[in-house]
């Protein structure tokens, strides 16, 4: 996906933070993840599909779907019994699936194992730095989950240590030109933008900005590419009509969970634990989807 168009879509909405309020920012904040954001995690069995070297039934689709929704609703149940647990792993596992999304196609050649530094410290690097900088918003969410009462001294520890990690292994990638100079100085500058808008903006707001313009969009690009060929306009269509039953089936779940809490001090609790449900699942779609596609002919 062209990157220029990303950093545009960026700056609108580091404009957009200046000339709205913040109900209107999280508004459509909240728009932009319930649809592009949801949406982009609606089509892994289709994926999953595209993997798979056997025949495709649809005995074998109804037993993933099966296995996808008993996984979603074990990490709810997770969320209940072992809140701090299971958020720390989820925070490790979106870190990691942020960082793959980013630099997946900039680090050919690079050792397994410093792929692998890099997804996870360029991701924790990323979701720690938008907590850290909305600080009062996110202890206010992480103790309606877990009761843990999360300080910003925590998260400047993590952060140096991610973001430390990150730069050393860059640093040696790019001496051994694994990494090309421009490609680093570019992150950087990626980087200094996303801060100052998670800096600037409310936490949903902030979120959205690099969730949909960084990764949702990308990604649909990709998983488009993936299944179609390309993106023309035809393909797109068919992606998001076999998308749009999970989709909904999706919104349905979590209208159902807020209904049933019914809390609106907890809305953000209750968006972030179900986004964490289903990244679960998606995230190791994605990984295996990657991992796919190296093993293809080109």
């Amino acid at each position: 996906m062209n990157k220029n168009i990303l950093i545009l879509l960026s700056f609108v909405g580091l404009w957009t933070s200046s000339v709205v309020s913040e109900n209107y920012e999280n508004i459509l904040g909240l728009f932009l993840i319930i649809s592009f954001g949801i949406l982009h995690g609606s089509n892994d069995i289709l994926l999953l599909k595209e993997n798979v070297k056997t025949d495709f039934t649809k005995a074998s689709q109804s037993k993933i779907i099966f296995i996808y929704v008993l996984c979603i609703l074990v990490i709810i149940c997770s969320f209940y019994l072992i809140p701090k647990i299971t958020l720390l792993v989820f925070i490790l596992i979106s870190a990691y699936h942020f960082g793959e999304q980013h630099l997946y196609e900039k680090l050919n050649g690079t050792p397994s194992i410093l792929k692998h530094s890099l997804h996870l410290s360029y991701g924790c690097t990323v979701l720690i730095g938008l907590l850290l900088l909305n600080i009062k918003q996110v202890h206010k969410i992480i103790f309606s989950i877990s009761t843990f009462n999360l300080q910003s001294q925590h998260l400047i520890i993590l952060l140096t240590l991610s973001a430390s990690l990150l730069i050393s292994v860059l640093a040696y990638c790019t001496y051994k030109k694994w990494v090309p100079i421009p490609d680093l100085i570019y992150e950087i500058l990626i980087a200094t933008v996303l801060f100052i808008i998670f800096n600037v903006s409310t936490l949903i707001w902030g979120f959205a900005i690099y969730f949909i313009f960084w990764h949702s969009l990308p990604s649909l690009n990709d998983q488009i590419k993936y299944v179609y060929g390309n993106t023309n306009s035809e393909n797109v269509k068919n992606y998001v009509l076999k998308a749009l039953p999970y989709w909904a089936v999706s919104i349905a779940g979590l209208i159902v969970f807020y209904f049933i809490l019914k809390d609106d001090k907890l809305l953000y609790a209750i968006l972030f634990s179900f986004i964490a449900a289903i990244t679960f699942p998606h995230a190791f779609v994605i990984y295996k989807t990657f991992k796919h596609e190296k093993t293809l002919p080109n």
